[in-house]
């Protein structure tokens, strides 16, 4: 079977993002494709899609928002995930983790700073707004954060992170997670199955 590429639009404000986060080793061990991670702003997405987070598009339809709870659970449960807890801070701004994901990317450690930022948000449940938090974060996971902080305040990292998002909505995502597979796009960890089998059918074709 040839590689195959999938993209993997992420930011680290979506629960659902870390649940895929997790399952894409194991995807990556049984199919030979390669999960390529970009780094995305949620809620610029939301923006240019005239969308809205779940929490708030489901806010006032409170038996849909306990389904979708429900669902998560059943996924969790389903493969084991957990290590899971819901942040305390959710909604969490992550202009500044998303910039130094952009930052990572630029320096070649993009996958051990995603590594060290999902559990923080989605196991550990600490304010990744908060700069001192941050640092201190990145360095018990052993990168760079003097290095990172600096260039995350680049021009070209945040135009970076502003092109990703806005090349995202052109090619029709609305949210995260999505994955792209040359031209075709999945949204939700539901969809993870899916996405699987397209790289095997891309893969044999």
């Amino acid at each position: 079977m040839k590689p195959v590429k999938v993209e993997f639009l992420f930011d680290f404000g979506s629960p659902n993002a870390y649940l895929c986060h997790k399952l894409i080793p194991a995807i990556e061990a049984r199919t030979g494709a390669h999960f390529e991670y970009v780094p995305i702003l949620l809620g610029g997405l939301f923006k240019l899609a005239n969308n809205r987070s779940p929490a708030e598009a489901f806010a006032a339809i409170p038996n849909k928002r306990a389904y979708e709870n429900l669902e998560m659970q059943r996924f969790i449960t389903q493969y084991g995930l957990t290590r899971f807890k819901f942040n305390p801070f959710f909604p969490v701004n992550t202009l500044k983790i998303m910039r130094g994901a952009c930052a990572a990317q630029r320096l070649g450690c993009l996958a051990a700073y995603v590594d060290v930022v999902y559990p923080a948000m989605w196991e550990d449940g600490k304010n990744m707004d908060d700069v001192a938090v941050i640092a201190a974060t990145l360095s018990a996971g052993g990168l760079d954060v003097a290095k990172i902080f600096e260039l995350s305040q680049d021009p070209q990292v945040k135009d970076m992170l502003l092109k990703n998002t806005q090349h995202a909505h052109d090619r029709g995502a609305f949210g995260s997670p999505s994955f792209l597979v040359g031209d075709q796009l999945w949204f939700g960890k539901d969809r993870l199955r899916d996405v699987e089998e397209e790289v095997v059918r891309v893969a044999l074709a």
